[in-house]
Order: C-alpha cells, then sequence, then structure tokens
C-alpha cells in the first residue's frame, strides 16, 4: 500500500475505483475495560464513582475501545495508517473526522466484552470551497453479547491542504443558548486523549506539521473529543439517556482559543455546540432523548 501524495502534489480522484471498496467489513471484539474508562474520566475532570463494573458506558466513550494499533512502517506521514486496507485509498492528502449519526439502542456495561463490525457504506466526490473533498462513511454495530447496543455512521473527509487565508464555514442558524459553560483544552487533555484512542494523527501534538504541513497555526482539538464533550453536556442537561447524537464539525477549534459548549432546547431533545471566541462554531449537533 502507498502513502497518498505529499500536499503538494497534484492528485485526480478516481471515484469508481474507490467505490471498489464499498461493503468492504471488518469486525473486532474488545473489553469495555473499566480502568480505561476511568482514565477518560480523569482526562475530562469527571468524579470517577459512576465508573464501575456493569455500569453503562457514557455516550460515544465506545470510541476508547477497538482501537486499531499499526507498526510506524504502516503508518502515513500524517500518523494515520496508510490507505487501501480497509479505507480505500483516496489520493488527497489530508484526513479530518467531519461528522455522524449515532443512535444508541441499548447500554453498553462496562466491564463486558463487545463485538464491532464496520462497513465501507458510502463514498462520495464534491468540489469544496478550497478544492477536492471525498467523503467516506463507515457504518459501525456495537454490539453486548447478541443486542445491538451502537448503530453510527461516521464520515470522514479527505482534503487537499486549504490556502492560508481559507475562509471559515457559513454560519448556521442557532437559537439562543439556555445554557453555556467554558471548555478550555490543554496540551495535557489532547496528550491524554490521543493516548486513550490511540490517535497518532499529529495536528493534535506537532504544532510544526500543523503549520507547515496542513496549515494550521496551532494544535487542533480532537473532533471526537468536541463530540464527546457535547454528548455529556446533553447527556447531564436532559431529562433521559442519550438516543440519537447527530454531529457535525464546522470549524477547527484550535488549541488556546477560548470555547464555549452551548445548548437550548429543540423539538425532541437539545440542540448543543461548541462556539469559538471569535463566534465561529466549531461543532454543531442535535442530541435526540
Amino acid at each position: 500500500m502507498d502513502d497518498p501524495p505529499s500536499p503538494s502534489a497534484s492528485t485526480a480522484v478516481d471515484l469508481p475505483t474507490l467505490r471498489r471498496w464499498l461493503g468492504r467489513s471488518r469486525d473486532d471484539e474488545d473489553l469495555l475495560a473499566v480502568r480505561h474508562a476511568r482514565l477518560m474520566a480523569a482526562t475530562l475532570g469527571l468524579p470517577p464513582d459512576a465508573i464501575v463494573a456493569g455500569a453503562p458506558l457514557p455516550p460515544l466513550w465506545h470510541w476508547l475501545y477497538f482501537l486499531e494499533g499499526r507498526p510506524p512502517s504502516e503508518l502515513g506521514r500524517d500518523g494515520h495508517p496508510r490507505r487501501g486496507d480497509f479505507l480505500p485509498p483516496v489520493p488527497l492528502p489530508l484526513r479530518m473526522w467531519a461528522g455522524g449519526d449515532v443512535e444508541f439502542v441499548a447500554p453498553l456495561p462496562l466491564g463486558a466484552t463487545a463485538r464491532k463490525r464496520s462497513t465501507v457504506h458510502a463514498i462520495e466526490h464534491k468540489r469544496g470551497r478550497s478544492g477536492d473533498l471525498v467523503f467516506v462513511t463507515v457504518r459501525h454495530e456495537v454490539f453486548a453479547g447478541d443486542a445491538l447496543a451502537v448503530r453510527e455512521l461516521h464520515d470522514i473527509v479527505y482534503r487537499s491542504p486549504a490556502p492560508p487565508a481559507a475562509p471559515r464555514a457559513p454560519s448556521v442558524a442557532l437559537p439562543a443558548p439556555v445554557h453555556r459553560e467554558p471548555f478550555a483544552p490543554d496540551t495535557t487533555m489532547l496528550f491524554r486523549y490521543s493516548a486513550l484512542t490511540f490517535n497518532g494523527h499529529r495536528i493534535h501534538y506537532d504544532v510544526d506539521y500543523c503549520r507547515t504541513v496542513e496549515g494550521y497555526p496551532n494544535l487542533v482539538v480532537h473532533g471526537p473529543l468536541l463530540a464527546t464533550v457535547l454528548a455529556g453536556l446533553a447527556q447531564r442537561l436532559g431529562a433521559r439517556p442519550l438516543r440519537r447524537f447527530r454531529y457535525r464539525a464546522l470549524n477547527p477549534a484550535l488549541l488556546g482559543a477560548p470555547l464555549a459548549l452551548c445548548a437550548a432546547p429543540a423539538a425532541d431533545g437539545l440542540a448543543v455546540w461548541a462556539t469559538r471566541g471569535d463566534g465561529a462554531v466549531a461543532m454543531h449537533a442535535d442530541a435526540v432523548s
């Protein structure tokens, strides 16, 4: 398998070839270890009292498990596993977590063994403000025993490097928040979350790579970390456990820039979002309870 070309290379997207990966599946099994979840609680500054065997795994914490570990020889320049095995060999150099739709069908009990099946569900080629974009959607199904517990569509976007002055994403219409609280991730939180999820993407810990290769002025806060914090907020504010969480990353959240977590009532639950200090929305989600 070849690594994707360097950001300066001119690439063509061969969509029919990429779509040969549609339907490709893989299965995994993991122990939903209490210790690992307690490390996540420590990372977020949450009390560990509720993290006990048999308790339900908090929403989106299943991302701490079923981790893929590849040797250094099988990693790309960005720190991600090289493409062309399970995921298609998209030639665009940069990869980001774009969003997803997660249904919580049944609890995942801490301390239990769970199974996951992942399938390449959709591959689309679009033209964005900064050039070519390829969206790969992966369907995940997580089972506790024989019972389906989580059904998820996960969107990954591949793109060319954005120009230095790339415009931010268009604003979204949002209600006035009824709840607002600060969120200030630091380098320790980013390091710990990368370690807990075995995420080697260099934009979260290598500031020189951020600036010289991917064009960010500082380290980037993980999209799944931000989604997890927003899901936790919705769970805390809602009257019932979450049944569905649809989220979309809109603008990068950068280390050192203030963030505010906001919530407002919606027809079937809550709208939650993370706003940057400049007013741009970093992530928006609909939380259904």
